[in-house]
């Protein structure tokens, strides 16, 4: 890298600065299991996310930073803080944030990337027997390389910067017991994005739906008009959500159901749905069709009970992002500075920033360089995950 950037220059984007540290980081994260948990109400869900946690925040000691400037709280945040080089304390406070754990939908146990070239740039595949991690490992990567760079290079002028790892983004609780109290951030950027120049200020809309289904249970043998069976109501009531508004058959700003898990037996059974979508009316149309679902299973197993609990986890952030332009336009000039071509699109799902953004910390998305996220075909471009800590350096500069 040209070391000339100075104090007003752009930082000029040269990949294999950051290549190197950031795969080397990545490829370490990965081998911890940080799967969390949809069933569990604590936070963090699963041990395995502390772990990470606490290598993060002893790894943020060791780069540099003051031990009363790193804090794992007591549900597995670490919150780690740069203050201003001189004369730039006045600055707004940044923030970047990534999450700690990986989607439970794939195995994330034993995990073994396996490093190649494609076609001149590296890649970071699977085995095909579990997921990469790249979600959100790779943006762990990319944050812990760009802090230890400014670390090494005084000469780069930056404001008060704050360096968050959440745990149990996957879970779609929506940052939970997130010590907000404690973050100082005006503007926030997440670095849970995918390929390179992918930038994303707006999210889905989202509800969980727990449905629970009580039968009438009786002997099989005299079972004629009297046997409410619980599981076929539930699989009835999974009969009923349209299919062609399912995530198989949408895409583009088009919402869906999804049934996201089903279980029981004659006297009980239980379902989950997710509701998505970018129009926040037309997702509350969806959570109102439920009860209609329910009442018509109910009328076809006399006997039988429906309920339907929805519950909001996170909302759309394009308004709340839209009202402080600056933190967008920031990003996109840190973009252009670098020749980066950004590809602005709506996000089909959410990160930790929908819920920041919800809190009054507008964060905007970030691509890290991961592919195909939760599957065992899931992939990451270490040059996009090098292009991703140019561009988080740049927009602290700008910031500065």
């Amino acid at each position: 890298m040209n070391e000339e950037h100075g104090e007003g220059g752009t930082i000029p984007l040269d990949e294999t600065v950051f290549a190197k540290a950031a795969l080397s980081r990545f490829l370490r994260y990965v081998t911890i299991d940080t799967q969390s948990d949809h069933g569990k109400e604590a936070t963090p869900t699963t041990e395995g996310q502390w772990e990470l946690a606490k290598l993060l925040a002893e790894e943020c000691r060791s780069l540099g930073l003051a031990e009363t400037d790193v804090e794992l709280t007591d549900h597995c945040y670490v919150i780690a803080r740069l203050p201003a080089s001189a004369g730039n304390e006045r600055s707004p406070v940044i923030g970047f944030l990534a999450h700690l754990d990986t989607s439970a939908d794939v195995s994330g146990k034993n995990v073994k990337p396996i490093v190649e070239e494609s076609g001149g740039t590296t890649v970071v595949r699977t085995d095909g027997t579990t997921l990469l991690g790249a979600d959100d490992k790779a943006g762990i990567a990319v944050i812990m390389t760009a802090a230890e760079y400014l670390l090494a290079h005084g000469e780069i002028k930056h404001g008060p910067l704050e360096f968050i790892f959440s745990p149990d983004e996957e879970t779609g609780k929506g940052l939970p017991c997130f010590p907000l109290e404690k973050i100082r951030a005006q503007a926030c950027y997440t670095l849970d994005g995918g390929a390179r120049g992918e930038v994303e200020t707006e999210c889905f809309n989202a509800w969980k739906a727990e449905v629970r289904f009580k039968g009438r249970v009786i002997h099989l043998g005299q079972a004629r008009g009297e046997l409410a069976n619980a599981a076929l109501m539930a699989a009835s009531f999974a009969a009923m959500l349209p299919r062609a508004e399912s995530p198989e058959a949408s895409d583009g700003r088009y919402g869906y159901y999804c049934l996201a898990g089903i279980k029981g037996d004659l006297e009980t059974a239980e379902l989950a749905v997710l509701i998505r979508d970018f129009d926040a009316a037309r997702g509350r149309e969806r959570a109102a069709a439920l009860d209609c679902f329910a009442r018509a299973v109910e009328a076809q197993f006399p006997g039988g009970t429906v309920s339907v609990e929805s519950k909001v986890q996170y909302t759309n952030m394009k308004d709340k992002i839209d009202e402080q332009p600056c933190v967008r336009g920031k990003l996109l000039q840190a973009a252009d500075n670098l020749g980066i071509t950004v590809m602005e699109k709506p996000i089909r799902g959410g990160t930790d920033g929908s819920r920041l953004t919800e809190l009054g910390i507008p964060t905007p998305n970030i691509f890290a360089g991961g592919r195909n996220f939760h599957s065992v075909s899931e992939w990451l471009s270490v040059s996009d995950m090098a292009a991703s800590c140019a561009l988080m350096l740049e927009l602290i500069r700008l910031w500065a």
